[in-house]
C-alpha cells in the first residue's frame, strides 16, 4: 500500500511539475518527427496481463520497398538519441504510473512476444508491477546481457522495500545525468530476446 500510494503522488507531482517539460518536448518532436507524438505499444503488466505502454515517440517513419519499417539504426535521428539518452521519452510513463499499469520502480516492460519465451525463474519478473525504472537500469540498463538484466530483475523481485526503490530513484537520477548503458554493444537500443541459452 506504502508503494502504491507513494506511485500515485509522486508521479502526479512529477507529471504537473514537468508539465511545461512535457509540452515543449511534445511540440519539438511534432515539428521534428511528425505525428503521432506518442508511442504506443502494448506491453506485459503485472501477472503478465497486457496494458498500454505510452512514451515519446523517438524514431521517424521510415519504410523498405515492401513496406516494413527500417532497421532502428535508420530511423533514430539524432534528436530521438537525445530524447533516449535523457530518458525524456519515458515521461508519459508516469500516466501509466498513476492509472496502475506501473510502477515508479520495478522490472522494465518488455515486448509481450518474449513472454512466451523466458523460462520459470525468468518470468517471476511479473510478479511485480513493471516500473519506469528498476534495478537492471541502474546496473547497466541495456549494455547488460538478457541473462544479467533477467537475474537483477528477479533479485529486485526477491529483495523489493520502499528503501530500495528510493535508493533506485536516487541512483537513476545519476545514471540519467552521465547517460550510461543507453544501448546494447552494436545497437541503437538492445538487441531482440530470442530466449535462453539454457
Amino acid at each position: 500500500m506504502l508503494k502504491r500510494l507513494f506511485d500515485v503522488v509522486a508521479a502526479g507531482l512529477g507529471l504537473l511539475v514537468l508539465s511545461p517539460v512535457i509540452a515543449v518536448v511534445a511540440l519539438l518532436i511534432r515539428r521534428r518527427l511528425g505525428s503521432p507524438v506518442l508511442f504506443r505499444q502494448v506491453r506485459p503488466g503485472l501477472d503478465g496481463k497486457p496494458f498500454e505502454m505510452v512514451k515519446f515517440r523517438t524514431m521517424r517513419d521510415a519504410l523498405d520497398a515492401q513496406g516494413n519499417p527500417l532497421p532502428d539504426d535508420q530511423r533514430m535521428t539524432p534528436f530521438g538519441a537525445f530524447l533516449r539518452s535523457s530518458s525524456l521519452d519515458e515521461l508519459p510513463e508516469l500516466w501509466n504510473v498513476v492509472k496502475g499499469d506501473m510502477s515508479l520502480v520495478g522490472p522494465r516492460p518488455l515486448l509481450m512476444e518474449y513472454v512466451p519465451l523466458y523460462d520459470a525463474t525468468q518470468v517471476r519478473r511479473h510478479e511485480v508491477r513493471p516500473g519506469v525504472t528498476g534495478w537492471a537500469q541502474i546496473n547497466g540498463r541495456n549494455a547488460l546481457s538478457w541473462e544479467e538484466k533477467f537475474k537483477l530483475d528477479v533479485w529486485y523481485v526477491d529483495n523489493r522495500s520502499f528503501w530500495l526503490d528510493l535508493k533506485i530513484l536516487f541512483l537513476t537520477v545519476k545514471k540519467v545525468l552521465v547517460r550510461d548503458g543507453i544501448s546494447g554493444e552494436g545497437e541503437v537500443t538492445m538487441s531482440k530476446f530470442t530466449g535462453s541459452d539454457k
